[in-house]
């Protein structure tokens, strides 16, 4: 008997922000949702409960937010700064400040460090665990190439994309230098970079809504964690499901009311949330408003299809 998976986009969150969705996060530990917007806020929901459980209003549109804990994070801001949200207690402070905005922001929990990385290219490491104050916070600063558009984390691994289709690889233990230099092998501006939760490569798409499978040189090669495969979300507002290591796509949900501006899985798997908010591809015009989906993962959506051998003459 085949499943039946229901047609519907998913469960929409209520007080959604009220400008452009720049990034949601789940976070490690629960179903709390982080979610940064061009209205200046981070705001953070359960999104079990569909309650949002608070608020930081910012100097200038959040471009980035990530978890800390559950009921804390950290913003990029396009203000410059690079903030800690201790949501339980109302309270924040400023880690530090780049030179530009602040496009994307990254927890390493192998090393307890913030990283960031901004218009102004550079990425910089931050120690949260430091008194207030840029000096003793900032742990190093790395200068890049071109504007910083995206970064990814695995273990100790970094990935950077950067403007010019530049992708630079580093260890954290050393930040000297990058231990691999690339180029995108897509032709177009690079969007987003995720890693593998394996650890073995990343996934790179770009503004031409293609996306590239890489694999680390190892010298030892949005995801569904359970079965390695992941999710992409485009300005079409469709959410596709892919199998990266057969280059085949598994699933296509019904379609969002507007482009697809994020996307975020669930520590489990169960949970699927897609913010769906204009990207403003097509400039100016009347669009829907901004809205968030949180969904529940069906298996049939997410497993990858085993390949079919011949029957043995």
């Amino acid at each position: 008997m085949t499943a039946i998976i229901p047609a519907v986009p998913g469960k929409e969150l209520s007080n959604p922000p009220k400008d452009g969705i720049s990034n949601l996060r789940f976070s490690n530990h629960s179903d709390h949702l982080l979610v940064s917007s061009w209205d200046k806020s981070v705001r953070l929901y359960d999104a079990g409960s569909n309650a949002m459980l608070g608020e930081f209003m910012h100097g200038g549109p959040v471009l980035d937010c990530c978890f800390h804990d559950d009921s804390s994070g950290f913003s990029a801001s396009a203000d410059n700064t690079v903030r800690r949200l201790i949501f339980s207690s109302g309270k924040e402070d400023i880690l530090g400040r780049h030179d530009a905005p602040v496009r994307c922001i990254e927890y390493s929990y192998a090393t307890g460090q913030v990283i960031t990385g901004s218009w102004d290219k550079t990425v910089k490491c931050w120690d949260p665990r430091g008194a207030s104050g840029k000096e003793r916070t900032l742990v190093g600063s790395h200068s890049q190439p071109e504007r910083v558009y995206s970064l990814s984390l695995v273990g100790h691994r970094l990935v950077v994309a950067t403007a010019g289709r530049n992708v630079n690889v580093y260890d954290l233990r050393n930040m000297s230098q990058p231990e691999q230099r690339r180029e995108s092998s897509l032709k177009y501006q690079t969007r987003c970079v995720r890693c593998y939760p394996n650890g073995t490569g990343f996934a790179l798409s770009s503004v031409e809504g293609r996306v590239a499978m890489e694999f680390f040189d190892l010298s030892e090669a949005g995801q569904a964690k359970n079965y390695g495969t992941f999710a992409t979300g485009g300005c079409d507002g469709y959410v596709n499901v892919w199998d990266g290591n057969n280059k085949k796509r598994l699933y296509q949900y019904v379609r969002y009311p507007s482009s697809v501006a994020a996307l975020s899985f669930s520590k489990d798997g169960r949970l699927l949330a897609v913010a769906s908010s204009y990207t403003y591809e097509e400039g100016e015009k009347p669009h829907e408003p901004d809205a968030i989906f949180v969904r529940s993962v069906n298996e049939l959506e997410v497993k990858p299809k085993p390949k079919p051998y011949p029957n043995p003459t």
